[in-house]
């Protein structure tokens, strides 16, 4: 017969086993968070280089609206993240403006800005990184390519939104400077593209809401959206990128995203 010491060492057994049968499964999710991630990522890789046209239209919490237009140009790089060089041409005022990004898959990564007229180039700290970009409501953090290793992933759920089946999945930033303590990213199921994402502010509360519209495919693979909708809840202002004339393998180099790129931009 059992003494009443080992009855309660399998009482608490039994306790424990079931605890751990009714806790979530932390792990797989992780788990099942990356590897959506992570199949996101593979299916955008290959295309080499990308030019663009935009326009942006800042709308401020009373509805007026100032609209810029902007081209931009991308360099997918194989052992590292994708630089970007984006150059303001309208309204007058704004003209010339450039911003140059090296997206780094760890680690901070690098960021200048050229004003023309004060004819210098300012390099964005990591510190400064969530503040806004050119008065709009995408951060100089938004605009880095989105590596893979910037971030600890966990699955949250399955949800269908606007009629798509997504999956719902949480990105920790690795980096302490970031401006978020998390997103929540849709994944359309189907094709892996990032249809919506939640940024929380460090406080932990809702600051903005991205969506992603309207995708077509370029090159028999990869999705663009000809839409992106930045809605800050905190503010009421708001900001689109409008995308025209998507352009593939255009032959750009290295040499077209150095930082004298900025100045002689056009």
């Amino acid at each position: 017969m059992p003494t009443l010491r080992q009855v309660r060492a399998i009482a608490y057994g039994a306790l424990f086993a079931a605890s751990l049968a009714a806790a979530p499964p932390v792990a797989e999710d992780k788990v099942r968070g990356l590897e959506i991630a992570t199949e996101a990522d593979r299916r955008d890789q290959g295309w080499g280089d990308q030019r663009a046209e935009l326009e942006m239209v800042l709308r401020n919490r009373h509805g007026q609206e100032s609209i810029r237009e902007l081209n931009n140009r991308t360099l997918e790089m194989a052992d590292d993240g994708d630089k970007l060089l984006v150059v303001f041409e309208r309204p007058r005022d704004v003209n010339g403006t450039a911003f140059l990004t090296f997206t780094h898959k760890s680690g901070p990564d690098d960021q200048w800005l050229y004003l023309p007229a004060l004819k210098r180039v300012k390099r964005i700290s990591s510190s400064n990184k969530s503040g806004p970009f050119m008065g709009s409501e995408f951060s100089y953090e938004d605009l880095a390519s989105q590596e893979l290793g910037k971030y600890e992933y966990r699955y949250l759920r399955d949800e269908t939104l606007e009629g798509r089946a997504c999956f719902v999945v949480e990105r920790i930033p690795v980096d302490e400077k970031s401006g978020y303590t998390k997103q929540i990213a849709w994944y359309d199921q189907q094709e892996y593209r990032v249809e919506k994402i939640e940024f929380y502010d460090r406080k932990g509360e809702l600051l903005k809401t991205l969506k992603s519209l309207r995708y077509k495919q370029y090159l028999d693979q990869y999705w663009r959206p000809e839409e992106m909708f930045m809605e800050n809840h905190q503010t009421g202002k708001s900001t689109n990128l409008v995308w025209k004339h998507y352009e593939f393998r255009t032959g750009l180099s290295e040499r077209d995203f150095d930082r004298n790129s900025l100045k002689r931009a056009r």
